[in-house]
């Protein structure tokens, strides 16, 4: 008897919690710029944007610039299809990765961060959105 009614309140707990999961899953999705294609990830935020990974890279750096982020390193890696920024803004690292998505589409992902823990992901979804609307 005490088995069957586990069982019964495990399988309510279920139904109850599967019925919240679409709530959930829509609050996720807007909490996450779903609407702007720009998604926050564990250390910043990251879109594929329409540009050659070259023209996306100028608008990055312009970005750095107008926010007063000098650049202090770049890389190139595969024939120019994978290029990184960084640069320093008070006690921020800032990193701008552009990557080959296509023939007109790059996936760009910003970190900003503090320190080994620590990221700043609402300044760097703020970053990208400059990086999406430059033209």
């Amino acid at each position: 008897m005490t088995s069957n009614w586990k069982w019964r309140a495990v399988g309510a707990l279920v139904v109850g919690l599967a019925a919240q999961l679409p709530g959930c899953l829509a609050a996720g999705a807007a909490a996450a710029g779903a609407g702007t294609g720009i998604y926050l990830t564990s250390r910043g935020a990251e879109s594929v944007v329409q540009g050659k990974v070259d023209d996306v890279e100028r608008r990055a750096r312009a970005v750095f610039a107008d926010e007063g982020i000098p650049v202090t390193g770049s890389q190139v890696e595969n024939s120019g299809d994978k290029r990184e920024i960084k640069g320093t803004k008070g006690d921020l690292e800032v990193t701008a990765s552009v990557e080959r998505q296509g023939d007109q589409a790059s996936k760009v992902d910003v970190s900003a961060r503090k320190n080994v823990a620590v990221w700043d992901k609402d300044y760097a979804q703020q970053l990208l959105g400059k990086i999406v609307a430059q033209k």
